[in-house]
This record gives C-alpha cells, structure tokens and sequence, in this order.
C-alpha cells in the first residue's frame, strides 16, 4: 500500500464552549488533488488550520509521510511540509516576482542581497515548475492566477510538496479557471499534491481524484469522485436524502404590489441582476462567499455604487452609494459584521438604537433625551432585548441581545424595504428565532424583506430565494425547498 502522505486522524479542536471540529479526518495520497468539502460552519477552516501548524489540535493526530507533524513552533518544517493558498493572495504586491518568491532568505554577498542571484534564483524556479512569470514584474500588476502559481511556487521552494488550495477560483473568470487546472494537473504530474475546497462541487469533478465530506464539524465520507454521483454528494453534505426529507410547503398569501424592481443591475461582483420583492414578500437571496449576494443586498443599502442597471423602490430611483440617501428612501439595514458594521461600541443601546432616526427625535439639530429615551424603551420591548436600560453600554450585551439592537435600528426607521444580511451569525438559539420572529413581523406589516444568508434556517422564513452563482441569478426555489435542492444549486450542481 503506497503511504499517505498526509493523514489526520480523530482530530477535535474547540474554542471555549464551541466545538469547530469534533471528528475531524482526512487521508491524502501522494500526485492527488484531492477536494474537502462541506457547508459554511462544516469545519474545513478549522482543518485546514491543523494541517498547517497554525494551531494544535485539542485531540487527535496529524502525520506527513508517516511521521508525527512538527512543534507548531518549528515554522521552518512546517514550510517543507505544506503550505496554503488562499483566496485572497499573501504576496506583497509592490514588490517584485523574484523578491515574493525569497522574501527574509535573499541571497547575500559580502552581507548585501545579490540582486543579479536573485533574479537568476527566480528565473530558476519558475522555470523548474513551468510558471511562465517575468521575475522582475511586480507582483500587483499580475493577474490573479499568476499571483496564484507565484505563492504555490514559492512553497515548493521551501520543499513542500503538499498545497492547499483554499477557494483558489473564487476571483477567476471560466478561463482563467481552466489555465489553473491545467497547471495543476501539470503540477500533479510532477509530484505535487493539492488538497482542494471550493464550495463549487462541479470543479470537484473537473480536477480531483477523490473527496472529503464534512458535515456539523464531523466527518462522514471519503470516496473517489468516479464513484460519488454529485446528488450522492450533495445529500452528504445536507445530510438528508430525497426520502428522508418532508415537504415543506408554506401557503403564500396572494402577491402584493412591487415595492423592490431591480433591472439589469451589474457590477463587479454581479451582472444583470433582476429582481423583485414585493409588498409583504420576504426573498432569500443565497450563493457562496464570492457569489455577490452581500454586495448585491450591499447596494440597495447605498455601501456600493453599480456600474449599470436600475433599482426602484415605490417607483423612485434607490440612491447609489449615498447610504443616508438609502435611509430616507426607506431602506433598513442589517450589516453582515455588527462589530466592525453594526455597532458604535462606545454608545449605549440607546443611542445605538436609535442613531437611524436622531432627525425625529428633536429639532435644530437637538436630539430630545426624554423621547430618544422612550423611542430606545419601546424598541428594547419589542425586539425582547435583556438589558438594564438604555443607557447601558451595547459592549455590555451577549451576542444574541447586540444584533437584536442592530435589528432595532434597522426597525426604527420603519423601513419600506428591509435588508438583512446573515442576520443571525454567531447568535444563540432562542434569540435566534426571536430575530427570525421580527422578519415574520415585517412581512405582516407589509414591509418587503430581502434576507441574505449562508444559514438554511434563516432562508426557510422567504417566500422565495434566488441563488446566484458567479455574480448571476441562476435558480429561483419557492417556499418548501429541499436542502439537497438548494445546496445543489448554490454549488453550482447542474440536475439537468
């Protein structure tokens, strides 16, 4: 039997009470690519942490060739292990192509960098791993993929042989995606070994030899890909197969008029989107990190300007770019991060609460504390908000009871259309139906509701979601959805 090359075995790491991995596995053969996946929350991140040193694991074992993993404090070995590549790239980009690739180990002479040895050092091992890069490019003027071989390139220099390749086409066009495999596949000819995540399961069958699933921080299968029918894996991940799942059928009430009319919308995150979300609708809008949801659902609240297409709300142009602009529209808001989006955490709940409608609370330009106080009370009662007061810090609050006032804020200005993006991340789960609760509350009040969320018990609450895959629309899946079927279409599974 050939000895794998990397081999986790039992692997559990927690943070605090939070248990990210709880029976994490993984074999790797040597020259395969082989692909890791699983939903946001799956415990990929966490694994792929382990298997490069960046942290221990609480139990569990790792090998490379069959030997234990180095200290975590011997970044050298680990080096000449494994290294990662990410979506978002590590290289410095004003510095040139050969200064990347031997960034603190320049050749010296005489205790000066050899400038003439490391352009000929590059040179060298660009050509040795047939990456067609000009070493005295800089490094910001390359395309994305180039930036992509130039990291890879850099780890084989160090002696790994093992690269992981964390969502690598997330920023590529289908071309670019193509040249990537190739040299992949080239690279896989030359004894290199990729472990490959992508939440787009069609490029699992495209490049990889076998594959990994994760489900809630577990393993539950490892199969070659020739032999994984893409529903077989797509149930894997959900963790329910078409028998096993009940129909889930909500009654739609009769369509209302459009308050949202979206028309041929692009940017650089999405091109001609269309869509409407009418009066007492709630619409999902679901898709993996680089699909453009968030910057979709973005724009309507006035954080990005597109390049082209309209968007009305009641008829009138929403103002791009101009977030107070979106505010007096009618636009609420829910922020993907409450810490660096949310919350000022130097205010009380109060004002926090209420910073969406200071302009009704006084006049002049003076803010009334005695009817900023009861705006602030009459907002922590409806959204069951456990705190002292309104003068208590938001710094003071639990997770759940902090995005319950992001949520108060957004409700304050009475909004016509609602946005919410992953409205409930990192929150418990009895505030997290009282979350879910108040989007029920807002159908009812005849506000149109847009949800974005990566959380399929955020999505269940919509009349309808749209997926978008690669910045375009390309599934609509009315209420009572399967997992399986939306799962298929987020990863980009064609059924047909």
């Amino acid at each position: 039997m050939t000895t794998s090359l990397v081999e986790a075995r039992g692997v559990v790491k927690r943070y605090g009470p939070t248990t990210a991995l709880a029976d994490g596995r993984l074999t790797v053969l040597p020259g395969e690519s082989h692909a890791l996946v699983g939903r946001n929350g799956a415990g990929k991140s966490t694994l792929v942490r382990i298997l490069t040193g960046l942290q221990a694991p609480d139990e569990g074992t790792v090998r490379f060739d069959g030997e234990p993993a180095p200290p975590l404090t011997d970044r050298d070995a680990w080096r000449r292990k494994v290294a990662c590549v990410y979506q978002h790239p590590t290289v410095v980009p004003e510095l040139t192509v050969a200064e990347n690739l031997f960034i603190n180990r320049q050749p010296l002479r005489r205790g000066f960098i050899s400038w003439r040895r490391l352009r000929s050092e590059a040179a060298a091992l660009l050509a040795t791993w047939d990456v067609r890069v000009d070493p005295e490019a800089r490094t910001a003027d390359l395309k994305v993929e180039d930036r992509q071989m130039v990291e890879i390139a850099r780890a084989l220099s160090f002696g790994a042989r093992f690269i992981v390749l964390d969502e690598p086409t997330a920023q590529l066009d289908n071309r670019e995606i193509e040249r990537l495999f190739t040299r992949m596949r080239a690279l896989q000819d030359a004894g290199v070994t990729f472990l490959f995540i992508s939440h787009h399961l069609q490029e699992v069958y495209e490049v990889c030899q076998t594959v990994t699933v994760l489900r809630d921080a577990r393993w539950i299968t490892t199969a070659p890909v020739a032999d994984l029918p893409r529903q077989a894996l797509v149930e894997a991940m959900a963790g329910e197969t078409i028998a096993e799942q009940a129909e889930r059928r909500r009654t739609v009430e009769p369509a209302g008029p459009v308050l949202l009319d979206v028309r041929g919308l692009r940017s650089t995150a999405y091109e001609n989107v269309d869509l409407t979300v009418r009066r007492g609708e709630v619409v999902g809008l679901a898709g993996s990190s680089a699909s453009g949801k968030i910057e979709l659902a973005e724009t309507f609240a006035g954080l990005h300007t597109p390049t082209g297409g309209t968007a009305r709300l009641e008829g009138a142009p929403l103002p791009f770019g101009d977030v107070r602009g979106a505010l007096e529209a009618g636009v609420g808001f829910v922020p993907r991060d409450r810490h660096e989006q949310g919350l000022v955490f130097g205010m009380s709940i109060g004002d926090n609460a209420t910073l969406s409608v200071l302009e009704r609370l006084g006049r002049f330009g003076f803010v009334g504390t005695d009817r900023k106080r009861g705006v602030a009370t009459a907002l922590i009662e409806r959204l069951d908000i456990h705190a002292e007061g309104p003068e208590q810090p938001v710094s003071d609050l639990s997770g759940g009871n902090a995005q319950k006032v992001v949520m108060a804020r957004a409700l304050a200005s009475g909004p016509r259309l609602l946005v919410l993006v992953n409205p409930t991340a990192g929150v418990d789960v009895k505030s997290k139906e009282s979350l879910l609760a108040r989007v029920d509350s807002a159908r009812e009040d005849g506000t149109a509701v847009l949800v974005v969320s990566d959380e399929l018990d955020d999505l269940r609450r919509c009349d309808r979601v749209l997926v978008l895959f690669h910045g375009r629309v390309v599934a609509e899946h009315p209420a009572g959805w399967r997992d399986h079927e939306l799962i298929a279409s987020i990863e980009g599974v064609d059924h047909g």
